[in-house]
């Protein structure tokens, strides 16, 4: 016990230094350049045990058929990384019009002499690759990597290839939880505790220019703190297109601590449906002091006063500008789904982000279905890092002869080609619901088209 009391009192100064240094460095926004080193070094260590799995493969693959391995070897040469069970042509929602002509002439007299069953083989087709493989549920479930980064949660078996991978991974996993946990647990801990405690003594002042200085300072050091409880490396592009006063910022989601990332350098007033849990804790403590928006179930149902409460705030040009995340729900990093139109209908100016991460060093996207909200963050607070680019794009509004399902879908396609994502018109919220009944009539009418009779 001398031994443990002696140990403790010679490192916690040091510690104490060591803690202090990295939040004044988080609140003013500085790096000594460390975190870069650290994923450099993790590109090398991943490289390495890539290099090791691909030979062990190649090892087994051998010894079992040496056919096999020449197949499969030419197979990742000509698509790598890619665990696609389909080879989609292309993202349709209907088969092609083109394809799908029929060469024949119709009439009623012959129509039931010239009728084939090949007439509707390309639907037959494209439902069973739906079945098979379908675009939509693959954008709920972690993002496939093309080789290992060390967690267990990417692949359980790894690192049982041999010796020096199973130390490499014992240590990484050590240093995962018995050094980065605890020191990511008290920087979490300390952003908290200062947003609590900041914002309920600035919600005492009165309104004024000196209260929205002090709200935008203090909001800007905690969100700054608590992206570093993530180890976040964030890399800003084109900076001059950041949101202004007045305006409504719209991203692609992929989880809660996209709002860390974004407001780490811009304030935003948040929209959204009040939660319950350490999620609704968060939203109760930046509310005192911001120009934040949060609906209850029973209110967000009303288009016509979301829309009115959205329209109110972004006439008033003394408050931050609107963040909305318009698929509402988080996808996989991977694609941008469909946007719904309530922000587009307000006539504002928006300003689009693209949000993409770095899957190597950790999987950010957030299925609430499955995980809760602490559990997301534990497990990306047990991750190497949160890496990620961030795309301000041009301002945007809305055409004359444009309406709001159209500049949705403009904004969302402009997203996603920034961020190198794909851009799918399905509804985020079908990994909760069945699909729409006039979804599958749009199928039967455009098999009815194609087949109607002159």
């Amino acid at each position: 016990m001398a031994l443990i009391g002696f140990l403790f009192n010679l490192l916690f100064t040091p510690f104490l230094l060591l803690f202090i240094v990295l939040l004044l460095l988080a609140a003013f926004d500085k790096s000594l350049g460390i975190r870069r080193k650290y994923v450099q070094g993790l590109l090398q260590v991943f490289e390495y045990g890539h290099v090791k799995i691909e030979k062990a493969e190649k090892k087994r693959l051998r010894e079992n058929d040496s056919d096999i391995f020449d197949d499969e070897e030419s197979e990742e040469e000509n698509n790598p990384g890619s665990s696609s069970v389909i080879a989609h042509e292309g993202v349709q929602l209907v088969p092609d019009p083109k394809k799908l002509a029929l060469s024949r002439t119709r009439s009623y007299n012959s129509f039931q002499n010239e009728f084939q069953l090949s007439d509707a083989i390309d639907f037959i087709k494209a439902g069973v690759e739906v079945i098979i493989e379908d675009e939509v549920t693959h954008r709920f479930s972690a993002e496939e990597l093309s080789s290992w980064n060390m967690l267990t949660r990417t692949n359980k078996d790894y690192h049982y290839i041999n010796a020096k991978l199973t130390v490499l991974w014992v240590l990484g996993w050590f240093f995962r939880y018995f050094i980065l946990l605890p020191a990511r647990v008290v920087m979490m801990s300390f952003g908290i505790g200062w947003m609590s405690i900041s914002t309920a003594l600035i919600g005492y002042l009165p309104e004024g220019r000196i209260k929205r200085c002090l709200i935008w300072h203090v909001s800007l050091i905690a969100f700054r703190i608590l992206s570093r409880a993530f180890s976040a490396i964030i890399t800003y592009h084109d900076l001059e297109n950041k949101a202004k006063s007045g305006g409504i910022c719209v991203a692609n989601h992929t989880s809660p601590i996209d709002v860390f990332i974004l407001s780490c350098n811009n304030c935003y007033a948040l929209v959204g449906q009040t939660h319950g849990g350490f999620l609704g804790f968060l939203q109760h403590v930046i509310s005192k002091a911001g120009d934040h928006i949060f609906f209850e179930r029973s209110e967000a149902r009303d288009r016509f006063a979301v829309s009115k409460r959205l329209q109110e705030h972004v006439d008033d040009t003394t408050k931050w500008p609107i963040l909305i995340f318009p698929e509402g729900t988080c996808i996989n990093n991977t694609s941008v789904m469909m946007f719904k139109k309530g922000s587009f209908e307000i006539g504002s100016v928006i300003y689009p982000v693209a949000i993409k991460y770095d899957p190597r060093f950790g999987d950010p996207f957030w299925n609430s279905s499955q995980v809760t909200m602490l559990g997301h963050l534990y497990m990306m607070m047990t991750s190497w890092a949160i890496v990620c680019d961030v795309w301000y794009l041009p301002p945007m509004v809305k055409k004359t002869n444009e309406n709001a399902v159209d500049f949705a879908d403009r904004v969302k396609a402009a997203i996603a080609r920034k961020g190198g994502l794909v851009d799918l018109m399905w509804d985020g919220q079908l990994k909760r619901m069945t699909a729409k009944a006039e979804w599958k009539e749009k199928q039967q009418q455009e098999y009815s088209r194609r087949i109607k009779l002159d």
